[in-house]
């Protein structure tokens, strides 16, 4: 057993066995945020090396600061000596990082970093027997995760291959895509309910609070799908959108359009048609904020719609803002924050979290919102109440918008980690990978209709201690069809999972002909 060589640390039953049964096979691992897949990953590294003495270990994940976590947990509980440990970043010069390659033991990198080096024939990975890679549901298409992974069984002597992640995806299709591309043999999956894991995880308490949406919003919400109905309608009626008109129909019909124009500019009958689907997009997601958000966020949005339009920027965006709807929509909106009313989620998470540090001064919350505009105004809101000190956590600078550097991000996470503030408003750059530190209660201001987030951001809270899960629904809104919607996905992932399990097992998935065996 790997556990020897383990410093500081020591792994739970359920680790053990887990390691046991993918030791020596190409294994994707399911576990949820925080319940210790890098300890399997560490124990794992640890039993092929002493296997291959004289070989490479490469761990890759999605980001830089998400490499290095998993970096210093490897540093942090293997001994000194047992291993020559390496962070690659493109800061380091490519010659650089070719000597590190041939000195190293174990190296941690992005995908991005170690493709460019293998394109550019710095290295090879001939004398590498273990690829372990992390957040594996990003194991699709042409990300570098998929080229690595094709050259490591092309070039490796001995290749075994680890995936990591909290939720591989919610249809067996999908799901059956990353066990190709690492070529997997056997699948261990583990949830909060599992019986092994149980016993080392606190309790989650989950709680759904229900607002009514009103009926002033309500007006601006007629005056907007009022437009939305009409470009729908004349895509109907042209024959350009058939079925049911949701947001993935929308773009796939712009797509097929702009496809179509591409091979007969002179068809006259699309440009309007490309109009109205631009059209009717730009509206359906003011709807969205307007439903689930914050005012401050439906009038920064508008109010880039209007400047667009007064720079010719789009012939959609001016027929739009020049609608006589657009223009009420508007005026009732201003009305609304003149008098400083707002979303009541806004207000009841205000109400939500002061009493939560009434209750108990040293809790930690994270706030999340699928919208900077809607991230800012929390923030902005919380910060006004009594004892409570928030922050914004965001990814990088998008254009047009501000963001955090990565060591931004990083120095905030050690700030919250040390109690200097105690509300963390984020978008979604906090729910993958980064160590953010156990929180009392998580918070989505909104429903998210992805099971893989659901369950990412769920993975926050109730670890080392009892924690709290709370989202907040708008009634009759898209909120409620976004709650349902990941509840269903993340049903049909376990369905799927099961399904490949079997399949596996039965050998319906068979190693890929062209993949080197283990023995």
């Amino acid at each position: 057993m790997p556990e020897k060589f383990l410093q500081n640390i020591k792994p739970r039953e359920y680790q053990k066995q887990i390691f046991e049964s993918i030791k020596n096979k190409n294994s994707l691992v399911v576990l949820p945020t925080g319940i210790g897949k890098t300890l399997i990953a560490l124990m794992l590294a640890i039993h092929r090396m002493k296997k291959f003495p004289l070989e490479k270990i490469l761990f890759l994940a999605p980001t830089r600061p998400l490499a290095e976590q998993h970096f210093n947990y490897f540093k942090k509980h293997l001994p000194e000596l047992f291993a020559t440990i390496e962070l690659f970043t493109g800061k380091i010069h490519a010659e650089k990082r070719k000597e590190i390659w041939q000195r190293a033991d174990i190296i941690f990198s992005t995908p991005q970093c170690i493709a460019n080096d293998l394109k550019k024939n710095l290295y090879n990975l001939s004398d590498t027997s273990l690829l372990i890679e992390d957040e594996a549901h990003r194991c699709v298409k042409n990300y570098a995760y998929t080229f690595v992974a094709k050259k490591f069984n092309e070039q490796s002597t001995n290749p075994q291959f680890l995936g990591l992640t909290a939720s591989p995806g919610t249809d067996k299709k999908s799901i059956k895509i990353i066990c190709e591309n690492l070529l997997i043999e056997h699948v261990e999956i583990r949830t909060r309910e599992s019986v092994d894991v149980k016993p080392y995880i606190e309790n989650l308490n989950f709680n759904t609070i229900k607002l009514e949406f009103p009926k002033r919003f309500d007006e601006i919400r007629k005056l907007l799908k009022k437009i939305y109905d009409k470009n729908i309608l004349a895509l109907k009626e042209k024959n350009f959108l058939h079925g049911p008109a949701n947001k993935i129909a929308l773009l796939e019909t712009q797509k097929r359009l702009s496809n179509e124009l591409k091979t007969n500019p002179k068809n006259f009958k699309i440009y309007p048609a490309i109009s109205k689907c631009a059209q009717a997009l730009k509206v359906a997601h003011a709807l969205e904020l307007l439903e689930t958000q914050t005012l401050y966020a439906l009038k920064n949005y508008l109010e880039k719609l209007k400047d667009a339009a007064a720079k010719n920027q789009s012939k959609a965006v001016k027929f739009l803002t020049s609608s006589p709807e657009f223009t009420q929509s508007e005026n009732l909106l201003n009305e609304l924050i003149k008098e400083n009313l707002e979303h009541p989620k806004l207000l009841e998470l205000s109400s939500i979290i002061e009493d939560k540090i009434q209750e108990n001064p040293k809790s930690k919350i994270i706030i999340f919102s699928q919208y900077r505009d809607s991230v800012a105004k929390i923030c902005k809101q919380l910060n006004s109440i009594k004892k409570i000190k928030a922050k914004i956590f965001v990814g990088q600078t998008k254009i047009g918008e501000t963001g955090l550097s990565q060591k931004e991000q990083q120095k905030i996470i050690q700030e919250f980690s040390n109690r200097e503030f105690n509300c963390l408003c984020a978008t979604s750059i906090a729910e993958e990978g980064l160590d953010i530190p156990e929180v009392n209660a998580v918070i989505f201001y909104e429903p998210i209709p992805s099971a893989i987030r659901k369950i990412q951001r769920a993975g926050r809270t109730a670890r080392l201690m009892p924690g709290e899960l709370i989202m907040l629904i708008t009634k009759d809104t898209r909120d409620e069809a976004y709650y349902w919607s990941a509840i269903r996905k993340e049903k049909t992932m376990h369905n799927a999972i099961d399904s490949i399990k079997k399949d596996l097992i039965d050998g319906k998935m068979g190693i890929n002909n062209k993949q080197k065996r283990l023995f």
